[in-house]
């Protein structure tokens, strides 16, 4: 099979709060990824509410990349990246949200990024929010649930919209924010996550997520029109993780309930794309007792901040049945696990077809390019006596994972135009906050003890992925 476009985006996509670091340093602001603890496997993370010396703050350090971002991007480049997701912490542009005039040292870090990855070849494709809202916001104007918010936002984005035209062309308006409404336990971090409010502390908990869910959607097409106002040649999307749900059996009940799980988070991309907030999900409400204040200038915000582009996360599928098996695992974000599917080491279930059935399915419905902005593999990797990270279970799921990509591509017409792996870089993990988690091409030298002097160097994935960028995937 013959290898992919030649302006095919090979990458990866990075977020602030896991990687950055120097918290206190070029006048940030605290943002709430800064109150959340370190955690671990079956261990969840706490969130404080101010800082407390004897705990362990992950996003504090992450791995110091806001002091090393010319040699990290200096090794993305050698690996022959044509792209590279990353996003603009909130709280280095406006400290606590709702300055009057941005904190020109944050303005001035990120130019250094984006130009070095320029300098590089690399472009820069922007996320507006990867989970870094500033505390002050959810304190002073309870975050999300207030149109404050959604100015406050709007405010931030059309400042770095005019700061960066002419460098920056590609804008994701958010990453994830489907999983406001958690789909599991596990997954319920995610509340706390895109809001800076926990879940279990929610007194109407439907009318809550369904109030945060809509205004978000509306901070969204709102951010897509300034963008492209302020210049006509961006490229604006919103990045969802989904995942799909296969029926447990031919029941038409697990049928039904499997196609039911697989959209429960589509209602957002409806309302993105298709140019209203969909009926259906206000009829839903409306059993329930929700009730949204939809205006005129809402609707015309719809109509107006259509996207051009739909990002994907994908890292797993999911098995949808009627009947409770006590003895089933839960997937993250919920559903059965799939027994036909291996595991990884960390217990997620492995499916690579899931990726082709999920651009699939998501192209046909919307007929927008598509760019996958997540997909990876998180591992505990070793370092041999003689130095050397072996990481063949990283470079066989991902060999596995882009055939599948290519045939969505190459056999069934799905216009997809780039491919960002997750954490490209070792780095603190969204779940854990730990390290030991590790997803990277490149080894970064910091454990959760503490210990480890930063350094870094490529794993043998590392050598693998910049030989299949070379051949655009020509020998996948």
């Amino acid at each position: 099979m013959a290898g992919l476009s030649k302006d095919f985006f090979w990458g990866g996509s990075i977020a602030a709060h896991q990687l950055e670091g120097a918290y206190k340093e070029g006048g940030k602001g605290l943002n709430t990824m800064d109150l959340y603890t370190g955690g671990g496997y079956g261990i969840p993370r706490q969130i404080t509410a101010e800082l407390q010396p004897d705990k362990h703050y992950p996003s504090h350090t992450g791995i110091d990349f806001y002091h090393r971002y010319k040699d990290d991007i200096r090794m993305f480049a050698d690996m022959g990246f044509r792209a590279l997701r990353l996003s603009i912490d909130w709280t280095r542009i406006f400290p606590n949200g709702d300055d009057e005039q941005p904190n020109r040292e944050g303005l001035a870090f990120y130019h250094g990024v984006i130009d070095e990855l320029r300098r590089n070849n690399i472009e820069p494709i922007i996320t507006l929010f990867h989970f870094e809202l500033p505390i002050a916001v959810v304190r002073n104007y309870n975050s999300w649930l207030s149109r404050e918010t959604v100015e406050l936002y709007l405010k931030f984005v059309e400042t770095l919209v005019k700061e960066y035209r002419g460098k920056v062309f590609y804008w994701v308006t958010f990453n994830e924010m489907n999983h406001i409404d958690p789909q599991a336990e596990g997954s319920d971090l995610f509340t706390y996550i895109l809001a800076g409010l926990e879940y279990s502390k929610m007194e109407n908990k439907k009318q809550t997520l369904a109030v945060l869910g809509y205004n978000m959607t509306l901070a969204s097409v709102k951010a897509a029109k300034i963008i492209r106002d302020v210049d006509k040649n961006n490229q604006v999307g919103c990045v969802f993780g989904l995942t799909p749900f296969y029926p447990k059996t031919c029941k038409p009940e697990d049928v039904m309930l499997s196609f039911q799980d697989t959209i429960r988070d589509f209602y957002q991309i409806d309302a993105m794309v298709l140019g209203e907030f969909p009926k259906y999900k206000l009829f839903e409400y409306q059993k329930e007792g929700i009730h949204l204040e939809i205006s005129e200038e809402d609707c015309k915000a719809f109509k107006e901040g259509v996207l051009d582009f739909i990002g994907i996360n994908y890292y797993m599928s999911a098995v949808s049945s009627t009947v409770k098996d006590e003895n089933a695992q839960e997937t993250m974000f919920g559903g059965e696990m799939n027994s036909y599917l291996e595991k990884s080491s960390w217990g997620w279930p492995i499916d690579p077809l899931g990726l082709r059935y999920l651009m699939n399915f998501v192209y046909r419905k919307y007929q927008k390019p598509i760019i996958i902005c997540e997909n990876g593999l998180g591992a505990i990797d070793q370092v041999s006596e003689t130095g050397e990270i072996r990481d063949d279970y990283r470079t066989d799921y991902l060999q596995k994972h882009l055939t599948q990509l290519k045939k969505a591509i190459l056999e069934d017409g799905v216009e997809c135009f780039g491919y960002l792996m997750w954490g490209p870089i070792d780095l603190v993990s969204a779940t854990t906050g730990k390290m030991k988690k590790r997803y990277g091409f490149i080894y970064v030298d910091k454990h959760d003890d503490g210990t480890g002097d930063l350094s870094r160097k490529p794993k043998a994935s590392y050598y693998w992925y910049k030989e299949m960028i070379a051949s655009n995937g020509e020998n996948l």
